[in-house]
């Protein structure tokens, strides 16, 4: 099963969804603002993709942040961050049963589901 994770709003998330459609791959979309996200699974994307990687530091909401806080990050406060708004997660995360990536583009959608 394929999962794309987002937020759906996101011109990135519109991007990989239709570039899915288009290639005839059958996926599930996760919004994190209307169907939530658990702290278990975050935390796994975590340990496997690297908190660094997952905390999406050139968006808005990370920009709004008080420097204190920006300049303390840590793997714990940058989950708990992520948490409570989820729009600080890189987009999309596409997981399949196999591998999860973050990001698109067409070449790396291309390589994945060639």
């Amino acid at each position: 099963m394929t999962t794309l994770y987002g937020i759906s709003n996101c011109d990135t998330i519109r991007k990989a969804k239709k570039w899915l459609d288009a290639n005839g791959v059958e996926y599930a979309f996760h919004d994190y603002r209307k169907n939530g996200l658990e702290r278990d699974l975050l935390e796994g994307w975590a340990k496997e993709l690297g908190w660094e990687a997952l905390l999406n530091k050139r968006g808005t909401t990370w920009r709004k942040l008080p420097d204190e806080i920006k300049n303390s990050v840590n793997e714990s406060s940058a989950i708990e961050l992520m948490l409570e708004q989820p729009a600080m997660i890189k987009r999309p995360l596409l997981a399949t049963d196999s591998i999860k990536t973050l990001g698109f583009s067409d070449k790396q959608y291309s390589e994945l589901f060639a």
